[in-house]
């Protein structure tokens, strides 16, 4: 039986990996976590065979978790959880000890495939990272669209970003539209992963 617990501060996504990988018979998940200081917590308690982990998560990033997690359980396989172009990032988890990455928009058969490469042995980091739509330093947005995306990343619906902001949802909406063309995202589910990414970056 191989056991895996996910680390993501985005609760929907381990709950659709969760899902999805309760249907096989060999894999069970033993443990989730929203932040890295609580990952730490469960991998030592439950001592798990893969460690599924976003990069970017509150309290301890991914990176600096796997260094912990390679050190108290060199045979953990660690899978990098990731969204856009981070190539230094991935760098920085293999030199950390991780096995593997995993595009967040992958389907989740690739995240399937790649936990039974990594447990097998195998190092999974020859798929290409998808490229960034645009460069992290010079995102063409406005101060108030920058706010937005950052709302948007913690999971805020466009009524509660209104609310916040003390502006009118149908302003909000108008702002997503045009972040969308100005990021050459396409719909709301682009928009969200775009934002998760990167809202520790404003």
């Amino acid at each position: 039986m191989i056991s895996i617990v996910i680390a993501e501060d985005h609760q929907s996504l381990i709950d659709g990996i969760k899902v999805f990988l309760e249907y096989e018979e060999d894999i069970t998940v033993v443990g989730e976590a929203n932040d890295g200081k609580k990952l730490l917590d469960i991998v030592i308690s439950k001592k798990p065979d893969v460690v599924i982990t976003d990069i970017r998560m509150p309290k301890m990033d991914g990176i600096t978790a796997t260094k912990f997690i390679k050190q108290e359980l060199p045979d953990c396989h660690v899978i990098a959880f990731t969204m856009y172009d981070q190539d230094e990032a991935i760098t920085q988890m293999q030199e950390a000890g991780a096995s593997g990455y995993i595009m967040k928009n992958s389907p989740l058969k690739t995240v399937l495939s790649v936990v039974r490469r990594v447990v097998s042995g195998e190092k999974v980091f020859d798929t290409p990272i998808q490229p960034q739509k645009t460069e992290n330093k010079s995102l063409p947005l406005s101060k108030r669209e920058m706010e937005i995306v950052k709302l948007v990343g913690e999971g805020k619906t466009s009524q509660e970003i209104a609310e916040l902001l003390f502006i009118e949802k149908s302003t909000v909406d108008t702002h997503r539209k045009n972040i969308l063309k100005k990021l050459n995202l396409q719909g709301k589910s682009e928009l969200l992963r775009f934002s998760m990414e990167r809202k520790y970056d404003f």
